[in-house]
């Protein structure tokens, strides 16, 4: 009788097994390291390279991100950019990749075309920069949001998602007497769940994570995302010079960097296991067929 658990199969899974182990402690250990040596005092992060466990366990970092109400203000605009940007951008990439994914739109291939360019071409900082400023959305938050609505790798998964479901569908819902626009929230919507969870995802990450715009785009301090004041304190905690007027308080040294890392990262950690079950489906579905 044939062992599947042969002894080559039990040595191959241990060798792999152990490999992969390497790989996520490979990636794990960094990101413990950063947690650990937020939580040290000054002196245990100079004199150790890497920290796994505290020593002196320390929350005088977290003292001074979390004492200044600039910090709290700050997250309450980022928060509300990456709720809103998302809602938007997921909305407008949707309905324009499943316009995208109907082969009877006249048009199709060119507008195709000027998608796939911007992959690789762009206007630059200059010229987008005269764009916003052009719309009046300068020290606006929509200049947070609307320059970054629709992402071309975003909008691409998404319309290799809607070209993967069956054309019969859309005939059936037809002959009942729906029209386009009932068909994709009746139809499309619930059949695409995995795509819309995906791709919110990777809105709301860059969304959370964007600071070039805001620096930008936003000359009044107090509007400022949290990437952003929290840039400023590491630059102050540093030693450089920078724009201190949105910092209440000086913060200590090398441990307020660990700090604000863990603060802007634990967010979309948060978010991530609610969307997991759809992320890799979503991502895969999307990319297979061109």
């Amino acid at each position: 009788m044939y062992n599947s658990k042969s002894l080559g199969n039990r040595i191959f899974n241990a060798l792999n097994g152990f490999g992969l182990l390497l790989l996520a402690a490979a990636c794990l250990f960094p990101f413990i390291n950063i947690i650990s040596s937020s939580f040290v005092t000054v002196d245990e992060f100079m004199a150790r390279n890497f920290i796994l466990i505290p020593r002196t366990f320390s929350l005088d970092a977290y003292r001074f991100v979390l004492s200044t109400p600039t910090i709290f203000r700050s997250m309450a605009v980022s928060i509300g950019v990456t709720v809103v940007g998302t809602f938007v951008s997921i909305i407008l990439t949707s309905f324009m990749a499943y316009g995208l994914s109907r082969r009877y739109l006249v048009g199709r291939k060119l507008v195709n075309f000027l998608v796939l360019f911007t992959m690789l071409f762009s206007g630059g900082m200059i010229p987008t920069f005269l764009v916003v400023s052009n719309l009046g959305l300068i020290n606006s938050y929509w200049s947070l949001i609307l320059p970054s609505a629709v992402s071309a790798f975003n909008l691409i998964i998404m319309k290799n998602f809607f070209q993967g479901l069956p054309d019969s569908l859309e005939e059936s819902a037809k002959i009942d007497g729906c029209n386009d626009f009932m068909i994709f929230i009746k139809i499309i919507v619930p059949l695409s769940m995995a795509s819309f969870a995906t791709i919110s995802l990777f809105y709301a990450v860059n969304y959370w994570n964007s600071i070039t715009n805001a620096i930008l785009y936003l000359h009044d301090t107090t509007r400022w995302p949290l990437q952003v004041v929290l840039r400023q304190l590491v630059i102050v905690s540093s030693g450089m010079q920078g724009d201190i007027s949105s910092v209440d308080v000086v913060p200590p040294a090398q441990t307020l960097q660990m700090a604000v890392i863990v603060i802007a990262t634990i967010p979309m950690l948060l978010v991530y296991p609610f969307v997991q079950k759809h992320f890799v489906k979503g991502s895969l579905m999307g990319s297979v067929k061109g």
